[in-house]
């Protein structure tokens, strides 16, 4: 009898779910390899598919389209997609510069279109003006950098829907694998080209429009790759946003530099500083960061990025033993200080955000969370202790003091990493511990 009403069970519970709007979600990633992946800390995104040629949103601008529409997207629009300057090797090279340690590269978009050599549909990039197999190019270029790979697949696909005479759309019946059995059937045969062709891969982000569905492939792509990380659709994974308090790792936040994920000619772009304070939050809050980039029609990372990619990597190359391999402190923040811990918890890294700190200012801070002793060291990453620029006789050291109630340091900003005034600077304590008589 038990066996007999379980069905029933199963079926009601997921028709609940999709009434209420509740999420239903599944965690088969490996502990192991969650915390390998927390460790890796930052990581980038790449949104790119044929419609970038029109510098439209990705994929989203087939949703109440006409059917002429839809013929010129699916039958014409493939043919004139040959990126010219798509250079992957440049792309892996500058992602690494930045301290990017994993990637998440757009395998399939909800448009349907395969950036892959697929055997599932003729809408891929084999068919295009490219002509060859443009996945495994970059994933290549990735690999030899050594960072990590990463691939971004919706389930929710429009081409199939075209194919069957639906119109486009993510929210009817037909666009769920659970309901239509044929999209389906094309979802496995894709997802075990993509995880089982192209060598080890790390990550899976599930890019579907219903959570109550996610089960049927997260369960399936684990079933094909136990030791498989999935993000989206098998971990918190924000968009656009932070939670307001430390969640347990891994997480992981996504962010664009401006507001759109494809690239957009028009798009405005965030500034360097208010990104490195984005990451700095996430990691204090236990999160991944992953930074979308939007390669233009031509195949080029736009200038725009390609400068922040770079500054980034200024920013991380002082300051990156914070940001990898850390986890939260007991409390994320005071204010405008941002903490992070070693695995041991026998140093913490204390971020200030002081927008218009000067070259050479001293500047004096009091952290109330910080209990230290005589075998307290302050430290600023990146810096030296014995002498500052055009002032050899001065010394940069960190100068501090403790009381009951917390410890004051005075820092000077000694390196110069550009004009920038609004770059965190990074202060590294050793020989402290967490005053436990402030916890709320």
């Amino acid at each position: 009898m038990k066996k007999q009403l379980l069905p029933f069970f199963l079926a009601f519970f997921c028709l609940t779910t999709l009434l209420f709007g509740q999420k239903i979600t599944i965690d088969r990633n490996n502990p192991e390899r969650k915390e390998w992946f927390s460790d890796l800390g930052f990581g980038m995104l790449i949104t790119w598919s044929i419609d970038v040629q029109l510098g439209a949103m990705i994929s989203d601008n087939l949703a109440v389209s006409s059917k002429a529409y839809q013929d010129f997207y699916f039958t014409e629009l493939p043919k004139t997609f040959n990126p010219k300057h798509f250079a992957p090797d440049e792309w892996a090279s500058l992602a690494s510069l930045a301290g990017a340690k994993y990637v998440v590269i757009t395998a399939k978009h909800h448009n349907g279109f395969c950036m892959w050599d697929t055997q599932t549909s003729d809408f891929n990039i084999i068919n295009s003006g490219y002509g060859k197999d443009m996945l495994k190019a970059i994933i290549d270029a990735f690999r030899k950098k050594g960072i990590a790979i990463g691939i971004s697949f919706s389930p929710d696909d429009y081409f199939v829907m075209y194919r069957q005479g639906y119109p486009p759309s993510r929210e009817s019946d037909e666009s769920e694998s659970t309901r239509n059995s044929a999209l389906w059937e094309i979802n496995k045969k894709q997802l075990r080209e993509l995880l089982t062709n192209y060598g080890k891969i790390d990550i899976l982000s599930i890019e579907e429009n219903s959570d109550w569905a996610n089960p049927l492939v997260a369960n399936y792509a684990w079933d094909l790759d136990p030791n498989l990380i999935i993000t989206h659709s098998g971990m918190e994974t924000t968009a656009q946003s932070l939670p307001e308090k430390i969640l347990e790792s891994p997480w992981e936040a996504r962010y664009t530099m401006g507001y759109d994920w494809q690239y957009g000619s028009e798009d405005k772009y965030k500034e360097t500083g208010t990104i490195l304070n984005l990451l700095i939050e996430t990691r204090a809050k236990g999160g991944n960061f992953l930074l979308n980039i939007g390669p233009d029609a031509s195949g080029e990372i736009p200038e725009e990025q390609e400068s922040r990619l770079r500054e980034i990597g200024l920013w991380n190359m002082a300051n990156n033993e914070a940001i990898s391999t850390v986890k939260p402190w007991k409390t994320c923040n005071e204010q405008d200080i941002w903490f992070t811990t070693s695995k041991d918890e026998k140093v913490i890294y204390a971020f200030v955000k002081a927008p218009y700190w000067k070259w050479m200012e001293e500047k004096a801070f009091f952290i109330r969370s910080i209990k230290g002793s005589t075998n307290t060291q302050v430290s600023v990453l990146s810096q030296n202790d014995l002498m500052m620029e055009y002032q050899v006789h001065r010394s940069p050291k960190p100068v501090f003091s403790l009381n009951e109630d917390g410890i004051f340091v005075n820092v000077i900003k000694a390196q110069r990493m550009n004009k920038s005034l609004d770059y965190p600077l990074v202060i590294k304590f050793e020989g402290i511990a967490y005053r436990e008589e402030i916890r709320k």
